[in-house]
């Protein structure tokens, strides 16, 4: 397996396919899940001769699992660190949910000359939770909720939230997938609970509208309008306002996990921005 060591001493698990001279995508994750959760992704881009690449957040998956470094500053430091140990110019940066966050923290302080393009999908910005300054956003007391659920029963959690809302196997006439609510579990199950616990205040907290107000290189912004863990409404359109050269792609319906229930949907229309 492949790690790289951070300045901390945090080990980072990446996979990397594809030949080196390719444009590379690298692909970052949400909570609680790896860079797994993009197999489906990384399978199509690379038959399509692009270099890909996935790792795991701190505390997540297969990286060190972290009790210190747990918010997006770090987050964005360890990309900064990975693109420096890869050498990756020009590349492609798309981020789910929380890692939508951190590509938008990351893009914003990339060396010059690594970013071409970025995409984010069902992604926490510009911020989630509720304040005076963003009266749409959701109570503390959700995230509350969430913290005080992993404490109680991180297990059984895990399984509920894949099971309900993430992929909307809540909704009348939902095709539910035992085995994708399996594979969402195990990935979570892989990490560490601290780390995911501290990640709940990073996802939630972080303000990302300087950094999307900074970012110059083109962003995709996607979102279902059906998203249950991500609001579309506090999040994407208010996203692409901010972005100087941002595009919102809206998908009516769809979950917050869409692009592993409708990788057919998603999937080209990726291409074509990346090809755009």
């Amino acid at each position: 397996m492949s790690f790289i060591k951070t300045a901390d001493g945090t080990e980072i698990f990446y996979k990397d396919w594809g030949p080196k001279t390719a444009t590379p995508i690298v692909f970052h994750h949400g909570w609680p899940l790896s860079g797994d959760d993009w197999d489906n992704q990384m399978m199509f881009f690379l038959e399509k001769g692009y270099r890909v690449i996935a790792h795991d957040r701190r505390g997540h998956g297969r990286s060190t699992q972290t009790w210190t470094g747990n918010e997006m500053d770090t987050y964005a430091s360890d990309v900064i660190e990975l693109a420096d140990a890869l050498d990756l110019k020009g590349a492609i940066h798309v981020g789910h949910s929380t890692g939508g966050g951190e590509v938008v923290h990351y893009v914003a302080r990339a060396r010059p000359g690594r970013v071409a393009k970025a995409v984010i999908i069902g992604a926490v910005p510009p911020v989630m939770v509720k304040s005076d300054a963003n009266p749409g956003g959701l109570p503390i007391e959700v995230f509350d909720g969430l913290r005080a659920s992993q404490n109680a029963n991180r297990s059984q959690f895990f399984h509920d939230l894949a099971a309900g809302p993430f992929y909307g196997f809540n909704r009348p006439g939902a095709q539910i997938s035992e085995a994708t609510i399996d594979n969402w579990w195990r990935q979570g199950m892989m990490g560490g609970a601290k780390a995911h616990y501290d990640c709940i205040k990073a996802f939630s907290e972080t303000d990302f509208t300087d950094d999307l107000k900074a970012i110059d290189v083109p962003v995709l912004v996607m979102h279902g309008t059906d998203d249950q863990i991500v609001p579309y409404a506090d999040s994407a359109p208010l996203s692409v306002k901010l972005l100087r050269n941002g595009t919102l792609k809206s998908y009516e319906g769809l979950p917050h996990g869409m692009c592993t229930t409708h990788p057919e949907v998603i999937n080209p229309d990726l291409l074509a921005f990346i090809e755009s």
